[in-house]
């Protein structure tokens, strides 16, 4: 079931998606060679704590995860796809790091993403983070009233493959509003005019992620949560909460 939000739900969801905003943007702040990913989980929890905001990722559990998420962000450095956890690894220089993370606050949700380099980038690093950033724009300029679901799935995958990356079968963008997983799913990729008719006051996290060696295949790492590429060539990962409205697609969680 799709809830429709009203004008002020959206409001409020703006709120959430700004303290998510404001994490990422001090976790891209404070992210250095030599830094760990547990420190910047650090940084977006006091982010957090600061605006009196909850994190949906910490404690969350879906039917696939062998144990609770046990931090606020997720942090996917390399080859790694979505779903890091934070570590005592230190950043090094020409990393490429996927930031995701998520906001509660007055009882509805923010969730975005964000990828970069620490220290000196690849050019193929730039171009695959570019590629992220032009697939998400794609996919919310599609985010319109009277298109369709399969329209933003097509716009997001029509970019990434004329690049030449990858898109991993069966992730992608969701729904979202009191919880951060909420109906309908967001395929990455598919085919124009099909799936669920998009009305004003939805709301989706439109999230698409490329694989810079091409090929779709990953797999989940020990930990049971990470997904890295089959290829070992690296991912990016790029999201941002938006709401449906009749003005156009309005982003929640711009920064």
């Amino acid at each position: 079931m799709v809830e429709l939000k009203t004008d002020t739900s959206i409001e409020a969801m703006r709120e959430a998606g700004r303290v998510v905003g404001d994490a990422l943007s001090a976790v891209r702040e404070h992210a250095a060679v030599g830094v760990s990913l547990l420190e910047l989980d650090e940084v977006a929890r006091e982010v957090l704590r600061e605006a009196g905001a909850t994190s949906p990722f910490l404690g969350y559990r879906p039917s696939f995860a062998p144990a609770p998420f046990p931090a606020v962000i997720c942090a996917s450095v390399n080859d790694a796809i979505v779903h890091g956890i934070p570590t005592t690894y230190r950043l090094r220089d020409g990393d490429l790091v996927s930031i995701d993370t998520g906001a509660e606050l007055g009882g509805w949700a923010g969730d975005s993403a964000i990828s970069f380099t620490v220290g000196r980038a690849r050019p193929e690093d730039v171009r695959l983070v570019e590629t992220a950033e032009r697939a998400l724009a794609a996919g919310i300029g599609a985010a319109v009233v009277g298109n369709r679901i399969g329209d933003i799935a097509h716009a997001i995958g029509t970019v990434c493959r004329e690049a030449g990356y990858g898109i991993p079968e069966g992730f992608g963008g969701h729904g979202i509003g009191r919880r951060m997983h909420e109906d309908p799913s967001v395929p990455n990729e598919g085919r124009p005019g099909r799936g669920m008719r998009l009305r004003h006051g939805m709301a989706l996290a439109i999230e698409p992620m490329v694989i810079g060696g091409g090929g779709d295949g990953y797999h989940e790492a020990p930990d049971g949560w990470t997904l890295r590429t089959n290829d070992g060539s690296r991912a990016a990962h790029a999201e941002h909460s938006v709401a449906i409205t009749e003005a156009g697609p309005r982003v929640l969680t711009a920064r």
